[in-house]
């Protein structure tokens, strides 16, 4: 995460210290280089601009983490339309099928290709992959340059510009470590540095939002038999259980549980942590083997007020974070970038000042409603499957037998939690 201490409490818009439309050294710096951050800069490769990423880890450091993710429809064509998703697919998984159902309940949902008139449903692709092909992507990019690892010390907001102030990252630096100026005047700066964005808490863009009563344990498994390429998203009283197949022999399981049940799942020994899970997977793929360690995360909810600020934006989980369940955060976060390169690029070829508020807002105004879509629709599904209400149950229940009888609900359904529905930036649209 970068670290951000602000010098100022407001904004400063000082004439006498504005940058003449010279003294830039980049025009667009993004903060934070992980997948959404690379995903911006690399939406922006023909749109004219200088780009620089600041990160404060080493990449060696930022692709080894060990998380996947599942990738739906609308992030693998901004891909393809970047020019980097046939690097990526030959080393991620697809799905073909989607098994959605309620606990013991015998009725199952299944979403299937033909109901999107597509090939798959959607990919899971790991962390390292991902952020993998992106950088080699960016290392082709003569008009992005890195400052990696570097830690922004500072921002001053002018009129017509941002100075960010700089220093190596203390706890990731060595003698091999490339010189970091002290200072960049640039047009525009994104906070693409996460949940705590610092860049986000010290421009006073305020967020609201809460901790779930939920953990997330997430493991990979082994399992005897084939996967046959289907995800699973089961509910139970205790939260959302997931499977998302991640290679030819493997699945990775994502098991919601409140905090102390999460956390003693975490503790149990490997064969007793097997017997319950096998309980809760099923025997539709025999036995099943642990594979690696098992990690626990939080989940939680929030959406920042506003999307932007005086030559800011914000992008990702510096924007918003939501419940795992659906597959939805990553997701929103590639099509913010997507949706800023479009408005930013736009905004350049007709001699706009990218930094401009009223080109800000273009991107605002679209991503924060559709991801306010989105956040609701993982909040409500959460909330309304994780409980034993009887009322409450009957309901959902009959969402399921209408879902799975009556194929237009289905296909709407199965568009949104795609990402497929509302307005789509160019990247996403097939030619």
């Amino acid at each position: 995460m970068t670290s951000v201490q602000h010098t100022m409490t407001d904004i400063a818009v000082a004439g006498a210290n504005a940058h003449s439309q010279t003294d830039f050294d980049y025009d667009l710096a993004i903060v934070g280089g992980g997948i959404v951050g690379t995903t911006l800069a690399a939406g922006l490769k023909n749109a004219g601009l200088r780009i620089v990423l600041i990160e404060a880890q080493p990449h060696s450091v930022a692709v080894a983490k060990g998380q996947a993710y599942a990738i739906h429809l609308s992030s693998s064509r901004i891909y393809q339309g970047i020019g980097v998703w046939d690097a990526i697919a030959p080393q991620v998984e697809y799905f073909s099928q989607v098994h959605l159902s309620d606990g013991n309940c015998p009725s199952v949902v299944k979403f299937k290709p033909r109901d999107l008139q597509a090939p798959v449903l959607g990919y899971v692709a790991e962390h390292r992959v991902l952020l993998k092909e992106l950088l080699q992507f960016l290392d082709t990019c003569e008009h992005v340059d890195w400052l990696c690892p570097a830690q922004v010390t500072s921002t001053e907001y002018h009129e017509t510009g941002v100075d960010v102030h700089l220093a190596p990252n203390p706890h990731q630096s060595d003698a091999r470590t490339p010189s970091i100026p002290q200072t960049l005047r640039v047009r525009m700066l994104v906070a693409a540095d996460g949940s705590r964005s610092q860049i986000r808490q010290q421009a006073g863009i305020t967020t609201q939002g809460w901790q779930y009563w939920q953990s997330c344990l997430v493991a990979t498994i082994a399992p005897e038999k084939f996967h046959n390429h289907i995800a699973y998203e089961r509910f139970w009283p205790s939260g959302p259980f997931a499977i998302l197949p991640i290679a030819n022999h493997q699945c990775r399981i994502v098991w919601t549980a409140p905090h102390a049940q999460a956390q003693a799942l975490l503790e149990l020994e490997e064969d007793q942590f097997l017997d319950l899970l096998q309980q809760r997977y099923g025997l539709q793929m025999g036995k099943l083997s642990l594979v690696g360690r098992r990690f626990l995360f939080p989940a939680q909810w929030m959406h920042s007020k506003h999307y932007i600020g005086h030559r800011l934006a914000l992008v990702g989980d510096a924007a918003h974070t939501c419940h795992p369940v659906g597959g939805q955060g990553l997701n929103l976060g590639i099509r913010d970038a997507a949706a800023l390169a479009q408005v930013l690029q736009t905004a350049h070829q007709a001699g706009q000042d990218i930094g401009d508020v009223q080109v800000l807002r273009q991107y605002q105004y679209w991503r924060r409603r559709q991801n306010w879509l989105a956040l609701g629709f993982t909040d409500i599904l959460n909330r309304v499957f994780s409980n034993q209400w009887f009322l409450v149950v009957q309901g959902r229940r009959l969402g399921l037998r209408l879902l799975q009888w009556i194929a237009p609900l289905r296909v709407l359904a199965l568009r949104f939690m795609a990402g497929l529905s509302g307005r789509l930036p160019h990247l996403a649209q097939q030619k």
